[in-house]
């Protein structure tokens, strides 16, 4: 039941018109939907949000515009967008169910989203952590110079963990999808969308893949039935796996003193980080990540528009000119 002021100033009391009903839907939920009691928990305190907001108004009264000032209201008071969207999904499947009883015409939750949550993205190294992590002596070991010429490349090219573990290490006539080109000083990549692009690799990574394909030429010698085509080998021989990749250097992360979580794609927001700060050139290095949308980058390095716009102000002929005080 909901209270509300009388006449006499004293509370009266407004029949709760959802709660019932609310039972009914979380029981149907139960025995057809087959859902986990941690589910329905969520659900339940879901729809009591939504009664007390409704305040004994008749869920067929409940407009679209009505739920929108609702998860306004729940924004303000500090909910997050995930929470939001959420407490959206039990109101919807609710009014769906409402609507399939014949109770109410059209689901006012149908058309209302959650507020888009940010995009979490890795932190990049500072660049000293980042040679750091890198730049180690694997000695003779295979497994060390393989790792020394893998995150080298990471570092050095951006690469997604998927691209580098598909290398191969050549064009095969034309076969390969994704390839090194030593000669060329460069990775050709199919990322995602079946895009191809070109990425230049560094002195240092260049390098270590050339110490990585004596000691690999040597494996094949002595292995003979391990994967031919794969740059990257594991230690039986086949493609080397993600997994192994992501494990390794987090461990070497931890070894070099590097105080957050290391994974592969730290090392491309690294990369794509440290080439920004450097040229300032948003386009090159949408380019060289494999980004369609510009916007993409903009969000993966760490941009805000007050830097677009600082960009902006620094490059465009109008722009100077306006800064002068000269008229556009």
């Amino acid at each position: 039941m909901v209270r509300a002021g009388g006449d006499d100033d004293r509370p009266a009391v407004v029949p709760d018109l959802i709660g019932p009903l609310a039972e009914r839907f979380l029981q149907r939920l139960r025995t057809e939907g087959g859902r986990s009691v941690r589910t329905i928990a969520a659900y339940r305190a879901e729809l009591a949000v939504l009664g007390r907001l409704a305040e004994g108004r008749d869920p067929e009264s409940i407009r679209e515009h009505d739920i929108r000032s609702w998860v306004a209201r729940s924004a303000l008071g500090g909910l997050g967008p995930r929470s939001i969207a959420r407490r959206l999904s039990a109101w919807r499947g609710f009014f769906d169910w409402l609507r399939l009883e014949r109770r109410i015409g059209a689901n006012p939750a149908a058309g209302v989203r959650a507020p888009r949550a940010p995009r979490r993205l890795p932190k990049a190294l500072a660049p000293d952590q980042a040679v750091a992590l890198v730049d180690f002596d694997p000695g003779d070991d295979f497994a060390s110079l393989r790792d020394k010429a893998m995150f080298e490349l990471l570092y050095s090219s951006g690469l997604r963990l998927a691209e580098l573990c598909g290398l191969d290490v050549d064009a095969g006539g034309g076969r390969a999808h994704s390839w090194l080109a030593v000669d060329d000083a460069e990775v050709v990549v199919r990322g995602k969308g079946g895009r191809t692009r070109s990425v230049p690799v560094g002195r240092a990574a260049l390098e270590a893949l050339r110490r990585w394909l004596a000691a690999r030429a040597d494996f094949l010698a002595a292995n003979p039935r391990a994967d031919a085509r794969a740059l990257f080998l594991g230690v039986r021989g086949g493609r080397v796996s993600p997994g192994i990749v992501q494990r390794n250097l987090a461990r070497l992360a931890v070894a070099r003193g590097i105080p957050s979580r290391v994974h592969p794609h730290v090392l491309r927001h690294s990369f794509a980080t440290h080439l920004l700060q450097s040229s300032g050139d948003l386009r090159a290095v949408q380019e060289l990540l494999g980004h369609a949308d510009i916007s993409t980058t903009q969000v993966y390095t760490g941009l805000d528009f007050q830097r677009l716009a600082a960009v902006y102000d620094a490059a465009h002929p109008r722009a100077r000119a306006r800064a002068g005080g000269e008229k556009p």
